[in-house]
């Protein structure tokens, strides 16, 4: 039996764009040490499975419905293109500086390092409590698989399960974690799709339009109020596109496939949440229940009935996997954070968050981190429900804070004469596509910091807002305490001409 090897690879199993990703690190300032085992496919399915369409959708469905009715379904639209705008400058800024870490490095590049490193530290904040909230939010479900009652005990233990379980898979490697990636992305689009096309089929109660009908929300008050709060059903869910870039060291050719994947996540991840979400509206018998609140779990609701007990079970261990991969693939996103800010010896531990193993090519401390954090914060709901929800209320704000920070960071660097120069570019367009990713993410910070509860104490009608100033404030306090940042001799700020220039 004879065998050959492909023209696209070399001797060893090397691509002949090995070299080329190496001597581009190199010309970067670095030299990596992880092995670049993660194909195309496989990075857009590390973004999708942290979008995660059946994650989002399912946690925040009766609250968007509750708050807006049906039409809160147009926000998954506004703010797809919203975010669009905002990978379209992420893409250019990854395509020229492909290097691990995601936002910290970019903002590093375009800005400096005082800047990058308060961008990295909102961002990572926001990772490591966005993973508690996804295994936290599973434990509930998992329990009912189980057959367990879904008390604080069991969704912790769960949730400690479910969190050990995504680091196993993370500590054996790139290869093992693209393969789970890709795993995951297949059973959560097959599973969504079918889902989906057996509600619209056999249980579908509705018309499309009901989808512009609001049921009385909104009424007195006007209707644009009540959806933006819906709207945080999109505004929640589309993230997870940066994840394709934390990832640019394990990725053969980054600067063009990480783009195309990032696009991807916007444009498959977006249509899979979309066709979720409408297939839940129309199979939804009576919506005044859910808005009155007689059905406060109206997905559940429709999963027993379209599939009875034994068939809702197996749609439950469709929604697990992807919860899993979802955590899984935070959990990537947050280590490479935190191996670059060690890599620079940008912070406190820097000797560890470095380390790198050898034999499995991933960074084992960051690793444990990016697991010990989140556990730490499910263990503190046996303390205090109430706790644990006003940590995670920070989650989606810290994600949308780090991604303008790195907005505002490009647009200064344009202002001040910076051309991307990768193998993606906006070309005339990068300007405007800049400034409407700039005005989006201020609108969506605003609407999720908005205060929505005036009977409740002050604190806790602001929690949002203030939970993002005392992340904020804290890592003022660092740099003052302990400037680290001042002593990194990694490049920095040289996306500007004139910086290079001096440099």
């Amino acid at each position: 039996m004879s065998s050959s090897i492909p023209p696209s690879v070399k001797p060893g199993g090397h691509t002949p764009h090995d070299h080329d990703d190496a001597e581009h690190l190199k010309a970067l300032g670095y030299a990596s040490e992880f092995k670049r085992d993660m194909s195309a496919w496989a990075n857009f399915s590390l973004g999708f499975t942290y979008l995660s369409p059946v994650v989002g959708v399912y946690t925040l469905f009766a609250y968007a419905l509750a708050t807006g009715g049906p039409p809160m379904i147009w926000s998954f639209l506004l703010v797809g293109l919203g975010q669009f705008t905002v990978a379209l400058v992420f893409s250019e800024v990854v395509a020229q500086f492909p290097v691990a870490g995601g936002v910290y490095p970019w903002a590093r590049r375009l800005w400096g390092r005082r800047y990058a490193w308060m961008t990295g530290w909102v961002y990572l904040v926001a990772l490591l409590v966005t993973i508690a909230s996804v295994v936290y939010g599973a434990g509930p479900y998992i329990a009912s698989t189980l057959g367990f009652e879904a008390n604080v005990n069991t969704t912790i233990m769960c949730a400690l399960g479910l969190l050990a379980l995504a680091t196993v898979i993370n500590l054996l490697g790139t290869k093992v974690l693209a393969v789970a990636a890709m795993v995951g992305f297949t059973a959560e689009i097959v599973g969504a799709l079918a889902v989906g096309v057996w509600l619209l089929i056999t249980h579908r109660e509705h018309s499309l339009g009901v989808l512009f009908d609001s049921f009385g929300t909104g009424t007195g008050g006007g209707y644009l109020w009540v959806f933006a709060a819906a709207a945080l059903i999109g505004v929640y869910q589309y993230y997870g596109f940066e994840a394709c870039g934390d990832v640019a060291e394990e990725v053969p050719d980054p600067g063009r496939l990480i783009p195309k994947a990032m696009r991807r996540t916007i444009y498959i991840g977006g249509a899979a949440a979309t066709f979720v979400c409408l297939a839940l509206v129309l199979s939804v018998s009576d919506i005044p229940a859910v808005i009155s609140g007689e059905d406060p779990d109206p997905v559940s609701t429709v999963l027993n009935d379209a599939f009875g007990a034994t068939g809702a079970k197996v749609v439950l261990g469709i929604v697990l996997l992807s919860f899993l991969s979802c955590a899984m693939s935070l959990q990537a996103a947050a280590s490479r954070l935190a191996y670059s800010y060690g890599r620079d010896g940008m912070i406190i531990g820097s000797a560890l968050l470095r380390r790198f193993s050898p034999t499995r090519r991933v960074p084992p401390y960051a690793l444990i981190l990016a697991a010990v954090v989140p556990a730490a914060i499910v263990i503190g709901s046996k303390i205090s429900t109430d706790a644990i929800t006003k940590i995670i209320s920070f989650a989606a704000l810290g994600i949308y804070i780090g991604f303008q920070m790195v907005v505002v960071a490009a647009l200064r660097a344009r202002l001040k004469g910076w051309v991307p120069s990768g193998k993606y570019t906006l070309g005339r367009w990068g300007l405007p596509v800049n400034v409407a990713a700039l005005i989006y993410g201020i609108v969506a910070i605003v609407n999720m910091a908005w205060p929505r509860t005036p009977d409740a104490p002050w604190y806790d009608n602001w929690i949002v807002a203030l939970s993002g100033l005392v992340v904020i404030g804290a890592g003022l306090v660092y740099m003052i305490v302990h400037p680290l940042h001042d002593r990194s001799s990694g490049p920095y700020a040289d996306a500007v001409p004139e910086n290079r220039t001096k440099a």
